[in-house]
C-alpha cells in the first residue's frame, strides 16, 4: 500500500512485448531484457515524466528582470564549482523563473545537460529522479530494481550523475516539503554538476550546507518595464509604476495583469483602468489574466493555499488563522509585539477555526516564516528599532477574500481590539510613543475590509481618534487618509446622520482645511453642522464644536461676518451653559481676538484682548493651547492695528509659547514665526525677517506641500523681502517658480499671483520699494 498527497493523476497502459522486443521504461532505444516495473495494488504503473530534458513549467518571460546579480552567481557555480544552490521565497517570486532562464543560458553554446524534475510530491520527485538516472545511462532491470525496492533509488540516480560524460544542472523545482529531498539523502554534491533547489522553505536544516538565494519582489522600476514588456501598447512608463506599485511588484501578478492587458479582445483597458478596477475585487481580475485554472501555483488566490495546506498537514493549522488575523492588516509592516501571547490571549481567536491560542503564536508564526508567507523586518519606530512582521499586499488581498464568512466577524473584531490598544488616547501619550504613523495604514487596511455593521462603530471610532491624533501632530496627509476613509465607511454601513459618522466628517473637513481646500471644507462642515442641530440638538457639545470651528474655512475664504458671528453664537451659549470662565468659553474667546483685530473693532480689541489672555493665563496656566492661542491672536491683532514695538514683544513670546509647547516644525509654530517675520520686516529688521521667512517656507513646503495657498503666499512674501533687500537674483528665481503655481491653484488674479507676477515683470529694470510682507490679505489660521 502507498500513500501519497496532492492531485493524482493515473493511466492504466497495457503493452504486450515479443522476446526480441523489450524496450526502456523511459523510451530507450536500446533493446534490453524485459523487467516488469512495481505497480501499485491496482496494476497501475508509476508514470514517468514526458521529459527531463525540458522545463514542464509554465510560460518563460520575455525577459528577466532585476536577477542580474543572482544569474551571475549561478552561471559562475554552473561553469565552475558547481554545489547546491537554493532559491527560496515566497509563491508567485519568480523562482522558477531564475531557474528556467539558468536553465536555458547553460544549456544553449555550452555543453551542459540540463535536467528538470518537479519536486512538488514524494511520488513525482521519485519518478522524475529515476529518470534523471535512465537519461544518464542506467539500465532498465536496475531502474526496476529501485522501482521495486530492491536498490537504493537515490544511490542509482547518484551514480549515474557522478558518472556522467558531461556536465549537467539539476534543477528542482517546487521543492516546497524538504522533506521529500531529505528521505535517502537525495539533495547531494557532484563534480559533474550543479543542482538548483526552487523552494518556499528558507529554513529547512535539509539545504544545510547549501548556498542560499532570497528571491523576492522586483524593484519599481523592473516591475513597471515587466508590464511595459507583455502590454507595451497599455500604458505609459508612468502608469506602467504606478500600476506595478499597486501590485507590490510581485512578479507572478505582474504577469497575470500584463498577460490580460495584451490578451483583451473586447475592451481595450489601459493600465490605468486596470488598477481603477483593482479596487473592487483585486485577485479575481488578476488571476483573470492566466491561460487556465488548474494550476493552482499560478493563480494569486490560490497559490498561497499551497503553503496553508502543508502547515495544517504539518500540525500547525493555526497558522492559517494567523495569516487570516494578518490580511485584516496592510502590507505595511506591523510590530511583532502586536502579536505578543499576552495580547492575543485578550481576544477570542482561540475560538476561531483552527483555533489560535496564546501558547501556540509562537509555532504558527514561525510556520510562516518558514513558509515565505510573512519575513520579519527592522523598522525605525519613534526614535527606537523594533521587529515587525511584513506580508506582501496581493497575498493580503487574496488571504482575505478566501476568509469563510463566518470567520470574518471574530477575525475582524481581533485585529480592532489589538490595534486600538495601539493608539493611545490622547497627544502626550502619542508623542511619548514617538508618534502614531505606522498605524495609519492598518487603520485604514480595518476600514477596507469591514463589513459589518455592528463593528463598524468601533472601528470608525478608532480611525476617528487616529485622525485626531495625526492632525494634532501635524500629519494633515494622514489625518486626511484616516478621516474619509471613515467618513465613507461610517456613511456606507451606519448611515450619514450616525453620530460616529458625523464625527468623520467633522475630522476630514478639519485635515481639508489645513490642506488649503477651503470650499471642501466649508461645505463638508456645514453639512455636519446641520445634521448635529438636527441630530443632537443646538447645545450639544459636537453640535458647538462643529459650530465654533467653522469659523476657519468661512474666515479664509472672506467671509468674515460668517465667521464672527459663528463664534459669537458658539460663545454666547458656551457662557449660557457652561460659564463664562469656562475652558471651553474662553478658547472661543481667545479665538475672536483675531478678528475684531481691525479699525472698525479696535475699541472691542482692546477691551477684550488683553482681558481674555489674563483670564487664560491666570484659569488655565501659561502652557495651556488656549492660553497659548490667546497670545498668539493678540500679537496678530497689535501687528494688522500697526502697533509695532508692542506687537515685536507679543510676536516673539508667541514664537516662544508655540517651540516650547509644539516643536519647531509644526504648523501653528511656523504660523507664528512668519507673523514675526512681518512685525519685524516693519520694525526694520530685515535680515531677521529673511531668516524667519525662510524658515517658515522651507518647513510649509515640507509638511503642506509646496502648492499650498499658505505656501504660495509666504513664499511670495519672502522674494518681495530679498528684492527689497538687494538679492535680486534669488528674489526673481523664487517668484519665477511661484508664479504658475499660483495662477493655478489661486486663480490669475489673485494677490498673491500679483504678487509674484509683478517681481518677476518688474525687477530687472528696478527695485520694488516696500516691501508686502505683512499685507497677508486676510486672517491666518493659528489654533
Amino acid at each position: 500500500m502507498y500513500q501519497t498527497t496532492g492531485d493524482q493523476h493515473i493511466t492504466e497502459h497495457h503493452h504486450y512485448y515479443g522476446a526480441d522486443e523489450a524496450t526502456s521504461l523511459f523510451a530507450s532505444s536500446v533493446p534490453r531484457r524485459v523487467v516488469h516495473p512495481r505497480s501499485d495494488v491496482l496494476g497501475n504503473e508509476l508514470p514517468a515524466p514526458d521529459s527531463v530534458r525540458m522545463p514542464l513549467v509554465w510560460r518563460t518571460p520575455r525577459r528577466l528582470r532585476d536577477r542580474e546579480d543572482l544569474m551571475r552567481r549561478l552561471l559562475e557555480a554552473a561553469g565552475g564549482h558547481g554545489g547546491i544552490h537554493v532559491l527560496h521565497g515566497m509563491g508567485g517570486c519568480g523562482k522558477t523563473a531564475v531557474a528556467q532562464a539558468l536553465f536555458h543560458t547553460v544549456t544553449g553554446p555550452r555543453d551542459t545537460v540540463g535536467l528538470w524534475v518537479n519536486a512538488s510530491e514524494r511520488a513525482t520527485f521519485r519518478a522524475g529522479m529515476l529518470a534523471v538516472a535512465a537519461d544518464r545511462g542506467a539500465e532498465t532491470v536496475e531502474l526496476a530494481s529501485a522501482y521495486a525496492g530492491r536498490r537504493a533509488a537515490a544511490d542509482l540516480v547518484w551514480h549515474y550523475l557522478d558518472g556522467s560524460p558531461q556536465r549537467w544542472l539539476l534543477v528542482l523545482d517546487n521543492a516546497d516539503d524538504p522533506a521529500v529531498l531529505e528521505e535517502g539523502r537525495w539533495l547531494r554534491t557532484s563534480r559533474q554538476g550543479t543542482v538548483v533547489v526552487t523552494t518556499r522553505q528558507g529554513t529547512s536544516p535539509v539545504w544545510q550546507g547549501a548556498d542560499l538565494h532570497q528571491v523576492g519582489p522586483l524593484p519599481v522600476e523592473d516591475a513597471a518595464l515587466v508590464l511595459r514588456d507583455l502590454a507595451p501598447d497599455s500604458g505609459t512608463f508612468e502608469e506602467a509604476r504606478s500600476m506595478a506599485s499597486r501590485l507590490d511588484c510581485l512578479p507572478l501578478a505582474l504577469t497575470l495583469a500584463g498577460s490580460f492587458l495584451s490578451r483583451q479582445l473586447l475592451e481595450s483597458w489601459s493600465m490605468t483602468d486596470y488598477q481603477r478596477h483593482l479596487e473592487d475585487d483585486p485577485t479575481e481580475l488578476i488571476d483573470r489574466g492566466a491561460d487556465s485554472d488548474r494550476d493552482t501555483r499560478h493563480l494569486v488566490g490560490r497559490t498561497w493555499q499551497i503553503s496553508l495546506d502543508r502547515l495544517e498537514r504539518a500540525g500547525v493549522p493555526e497558522s492559517v488563522t494567523l495569516m487570516r488575523l494578518l490580511s485584516c492588516f496592510s502590507a505595511d509592516p506591523l510590530p511583532l509585539a502586536l502579536l505578543h501571547p499576552r495580547k492575543l490571549a485578550t481576544t477570542a481567536l482561540g475560538t476561531a477555526a483552527p483555533p489560535l491560542t496564546a501558547q501556540r503564536v509562537e509555532g504558527a508564526l514561525r510556520g510562516l516564516l518558514d513558509h515565505s508567507l510573512v519575513t520579519l523586518v527592522d523598522v525605525e519606530r519613534g526614535g527606537a528599532g523594533g521587529r515587525c512582521v511584513k506580508a506582501h499586499g496581493v497575498l493580503l488581498d487574496s488571504i482575505a477574500a478566501a476568509v469563510p464568512d463566518d470567520q470574518r466577524p471574530l477575525l475582524m473584531a481581533s485585529a480592532v481590539r489589538l490595534l486600538d490598544e495601539e493608539v493611545p488616547e490622547d497627544l502626550r501619550a502619542a508623542r511619548a510613543l514617538g508618534g502614531v504613523a505606522w498605524t495609519v495604514p492598518h487603520v485604514v487596511s480595518l476600514l477596507r475590509r469591514v463589513s459589518d455593521a455592528d463593528l463598524a462603530p468601533e472601528v470608525v471610532g478608532l480611525s476617528v481618534r487616529l485622525a485626531s491624533l495625526t492632525f494634532d501632530l501635524g500629519d494633515f496627509h494622514a489625518s486626511s487618509s484616516v478621516a474619509r476613509s471613515a467618513d465613507e465607511v461610517g456613511r456606507r454601513l451606519l448611515g450619514a446622520d450616525h453620530p460616529v459618522t458625523l464625527r468623520a466628517g467633522h475630522r476630514l473637513a478639519r485635515a481639508l482645511f489645513r490642506l488649503g481646500r477651503f470650499e471642501e471644507s466649508e461645505s463638508l462642515d456645514r453639512n455636519v453642522l446641520e445634521s448635529r442641530r438636527r441630530v443632537l440638538g443646538e447645545e450639544h457639545e459636537e453640535t458647538l464644536t462643529s459650530l465654533q470651528d467653522s469659523h476657519q474655512a468661512l474666515g479664509q475664504l472672506g467671509r468674515l461676518e460668517d465667521c464672527v458671528a459663528a463664534l459669537r453664537a458658539a460663545e454666547a451659549i458656551r457662557t449660557r451653559i457652561q460659564g463664562a470662565d469656562h475652558p471651553d468659553t474662553l478658547h472661543v474667546r481667545a479665538l475672536l481676538i483675531e478678528y475684531v483685530a481691525h479699525p472698525d473693532t479696535e475699541e472691542e480689541f482692546d477691551a477684550i484682548g488683553p482681558q481674555v489672555v489674563a483670564l487664560c493665563e491666570e484659569r488655565l496656566g501659561e502652557d495651556s493651547f488656549t492660553t497659548v492661542t490667546a497670545r498668539h491672536n493678540y500679537a496678530y491683532g497689535l501687528h494688522v492695528l500697526g502697533r509695532w514695538a508692542q506687537a515685536e514683544e507679543a510676536a516673539r513670546a508667541a514664537l516662544s509659547d508655540r517651540e516650547r509647547i509644539h516643536g519647531p516644525e509644526h504648523y501653528l509654530t511656523l504660523s507664528a514665526a512668519v507673523l514675526l517675520s512681518w512685525v519685524l520686516d516693519k520694525c526694520g529688521q530685515r535680515e531677521e525677517a529673511i531668516t524667519l521667512a525662510r524658515r517658515v517656507v522651507t518647513g510649509q513646503e515640507r509638511a503642506l506641500g509646496v502648492d499650498h495657498p499658505y505656501v504660495l503666499a509666504n513664499r511670495a512674501g519672502l522674494a518681495a523681502l530679498l528684492a527689497a533687500s538687494g538679492s535680486a537674483a534669488e528674489a526673481l528665481a523664487l517668484a519665477a517658480r511661484n508664479l504658475p503655481l499660483c495662477e493655478r491653484v489661486l486663480g490669475p488674479d489673485a494677490s498673491v499671483t500679483g504678487a509674484s507676477r509683478a517681481i518677476v515683470d518688474e525687477l530687472g529694470g528696478s527695485r520694488a520699494e516696500g516691501s508686502p510682507l505683512g499685507q497677508d490679505g486676510g486672517p491666518v489660521e493659528r489654533a
